[in-house]
């Protein structure tokens, strides 16, 4: 279960690249984006499946598998960027980031899983320091015309955590049905494309590149190793690692140049980093750290 743990939260930790490469890409409309950047990801599926040991036999997969894994990544994006269409992004970011939060509470729910205060208190650490990361110290200021806005937001946080808590229902389902997830992503954003935005491709080889980075990573073998991770391991500590994701994504922007640290960057790196450790308590320190090691020997 650790090894498992450890690759879903390699996904949190190549979404950390996700602000710094999206700016990278120039002007590109956000559906043009997706279409370009999923179509990627199905790429890196299909390459991986060439090394990876053909099953034994070929199981059917359950219709509500396609609408899960369909409704999860499309879905996720289309309303996200509907969000920020029509709400300030610093109000639709918190409200979307939620969905660690909605994973943590959501698993106890799930058969064989225990629900535990140190679940709960570390996701709420880690809601706090995405605060500080996403209002830079500052307020909020939810107004009501923005409505529609946060109830897209909202829906993101749904999606996500749903799609995330539901997969692990179907924990027999090969990893390398995410290709088809992410082939259906980009048709559908292509389709979004064609009827919401204007056509604006990467000018010149570092946009390109930055497109394939994402494509590649954060919208690419992300996705896989999120998916291994929620159904083979501690969905509870990854939901609240979840929120290390906007840190990592600032200290990455600060290595980069384009971010100065502050008092709150640092703040907010407390705060998260406690509140992993925290909600990992029981696998890191306890009888889930020597579960963990007798089941890898």
């Amino acid at each position: 279960m650790g090894r498992a743990t450890l690759i879903g939260f390699s996904a949190v930790a190549m979404w950390a690249s996700l602000a710094l490469l999206t700016d990278a890409s120039g002007a590109v409309p956000p559906f043009l984006l997706s279409a370009i950047t999923f179509a990627i990801g199905t790429l890196v599926g299909l390459v991986a499946r060439q090394f990876m040991p053909a099953p034994a036999r070929r199981e059917k997969i359950p219709p509500q598998v396609w609408i899960i894994g369909i409704g999860g990544l499309f879905g996720y994006h289309f309303f996200y960027f509907t969000a920020l269409r029509n709400a300030p992004a610093v109000e639709a970011s918190l409200i979307a980031y939620l969905w660690p939060l909605l994973i943590v509470l959501g698993s106890a729910l799930m058969p064989g899983e225990r629900l535990r205060w140190n679940h709960i208190a570390g996701a709420m650490l880690g809601l706090a320091g995405t605060f500080l990361i996403v209002t830079k110290g500052g307020g909020l200021a939810f107004e009501s015309r923005y409505l529609f806005g946060y109830a897209m937001a909202g829906a993101c946080a749904f999606l996500w955590s749903g799609y995330s808590l539901l997969s692990r229902r179907f924990a027999t389902v090969p990893t390398s049905i995410v290709t088809w997830f992410c082939a259906a992503t980009s048709a559908l954003s292509l389709v979004c494309h064609v009827a919401l935005e204007q056509t604006v491709l990467p000018s010149g080889a570092s946009q390109w590149l930055a497109v394939l980075g994402l494509g590649l990573m954060p919208v690419g073998a992300a996705f896989y190793a999120w998916d291994y991770g929620v159904k083979r391991g501690n969905i509870q500590v990854l939901g609240a690692a979840s929120y290390a994701a906007p840190l990592l994504s600032t200290l990455v922007l600060i290595v980069a140049g384009f971010a100065e640290p502050t008092l709150n960057i640092i703040a907010a790196c407390v705060l998260i980093t406690s509140g992993a450790v925290l909600a990992a308590k029981s696998l890191l320190f306890g009888k889930g750290a020597a579960a963990g090691h007798r089941a890898e020997a």
